[in-house]
């Protein structure tokens, strides 16, 4: 089961790649405070991108991952908003409330990629959401 913590009030030994999570964490909150809540997911993935280059991070954005089962890798892929720091998926919400399905989804990408976090940016709310995923 996937450890759930908010972007505060956490013990530093078991919440890795801390100083990553934070860079984005500031850019995401920098993000909500220019462009509020209201536009589509696309916009804020949009704004994202832009301050992660203008940044020098590394990330991939619509990183696509296959699903193993048994023996075979399974038709249908699914593709992480972004991989950034090579360790981390982002996933971009822009919506009310975050939902256990949104948890689920990030701990299948998290099992899938191998990656060791995953956060959740939610800028459908008057204050930007950010909810740390680990397995």
């Amino acid at each position: 089961m996937a450890k759930i913590a908010s972007s505060t009030n956490y013990d530093k030994s078991k919440y890795p790649l801390q100083a990553e999570t934070y860079i984005l964490n500031g850019i995401a909150m920098e993000i909500h405070r220019i462009l509020g809540r209201g536009f589509l997911e696309i916009v804020y993935k949009d704004a994202l991108e832009f301050e992660l280059k203008k940044k020098g991070i590394p990330f991939i954005r619509e990183k696509e991952y296959c699903v193993e089962y048994k023996e075979i890798i399974l038709p249908h892929k699914f593709f992480a908003d972004f991989v950034a720091y090579n360790d981390i998926i982002v996933e971009i919400k822009a919506q009310s409330g975050v939902v256990d399905e949104h948890y689920a989804q990030v701990s299948n990408y998290l099992a899938v990629s191998k990656c060791k976090i995953g956060l959740i940016y939610n800028f459908g709310e008057p204050s930007l959401v950010i909810k740390r995923v680990i397995l």
